[in-house]
């Protein structure tokens, strides 16, 4: 990387990249791990397709495939987690402004483009196979350290439960999906939103990002926030089946905080990053806000409620 005594660590995320802040090139360069540079490639080609939209995202400024790192364009260090954390910022005008780049987001259409290296890159489906894969993540790391007794049947009635849970789903797989669509993914640079952290979008289920956004585990919202989120979202989207809609948000957002769960259990068991294991109530809680909202989910919530009776009422 050049002139290493200019660049500055920040702060890292939950992932395997490193991070270096360069303030003489007002750049950041992103690191990755040697078995897991592709993901750079996958990363410049989203951003690619979201600079192509109008959408604000880094763009490339130098790299090297051979030394695993690219030079991205900086903008800044004010998330807005950190806008809507100061008590004296009107929550909700921010939020309709995330919601406003949401629909712009759900209107692109390029799902192809090329990469740095001048590959072919296309976005993938978000598959219900992806998205059980997901949820199993509770399964395969919460619940096999937190749950002391009937680990292999609590795994199979789960398994069924979310399959269930899949079969239900209505939109179709053809909407633009960030995938990790938060206050701490979204910079306030001059005044404009932009996207950071892009590397995982597919093409999926209109209301995933929402789901993601409301729901969040990072920024706490009451529910009476939330009801106005969505029902923003809903009056700029009059096309929407409400009732179908509906549904597909609150199974997206319980299969994501179970995903969720499963995550920060990993990272604290496995790299040792024991911090995400302070938000793992507030998921629970957002798990069994959602389970309240549907009796879709009443076998499911049964399951849980017997094994984690602490976190499901």
């Amino acid at each position: 990387m050049k002139n290493s005594k200019d660049l500055q660590k920040i702060k890292g995320d939950a992932s395997f990249r490193t991070f270096y802040r360069s303030k003489k090139r007002n750049s950041i360069f992103a690191y990755a791990k040697k078995e897991k540079k592709k993901n750079l490639l996958i990363y410049d080609a989203v951003n690619k397709i979201l600079i192509k939209n109008r959408i604000l995202a880094p763009n490339l400024i130098s790299h090297s495939y051979k030394k695993n790192f690219i030079e991205i364009e900086d903008f800044g260090n004010v998330s807005l987690f950190r806008v809507l954390k100061n008590k004296k910022n009107n929550k909700y005008s921010f939020f309709k402004k995330i919601i406003n780049l949401l629909n712009k987001l759900q209107k692109i259409k390029t799902k192809k483009i090329k990469n740095f290296l001048n590959q072919n890159y296309k976005l993938e489906l978000y598959k219900n196979k992806i998205l059980y894969s997901e949820a199993k993540l509770f399964s395969d790391w919460y619940v096999e350290k937190k749950l002391n007794k009937n680990k292999s049947l609590f795994k199979k009635k789960f398994k069924n439960e979310i399959n269930k849970l899949l079969s239900k789903l209505d939109n179709k797989n053809i909407t633009f999906v960030h995938r990790d669509f938060h206050v701490s993914n979204l910079m306030y640079f001059k005044n404009q939103i932009s996207l950071i952290d892009n590397q995982d979008a597919l093409v999926g289920n209109k209301a995933y990002d929402l789901a993601s956004l409301i729901d969040d585990v990072r920024l706490k919202t009451n529910n009476r926030l939330k009801k106005k989120i969505f029902d923003y979202y809903i009056k700029t989207n009059k096309k929407i089946n409400l009732i179908k809609f509906k549904q597909d948000f609150e199974i997206l957002s319980v299969l994501r905080n179970l995903k969720i769960i499963g995550i920060f259990t990993r990272l604290a068991y496995r790299d040792n990053k024991k911090k995400y294991t302070q938000l793992i109530p507030y998921a629970w809680k957002m798990i069994d806000y959602r389970l309240k909202q549907n009796k879709i989910f009443k076998d499911l919530k049964l399951l849980l409620k017997n094994n984690f009776p602490e976190f499901i009422n």
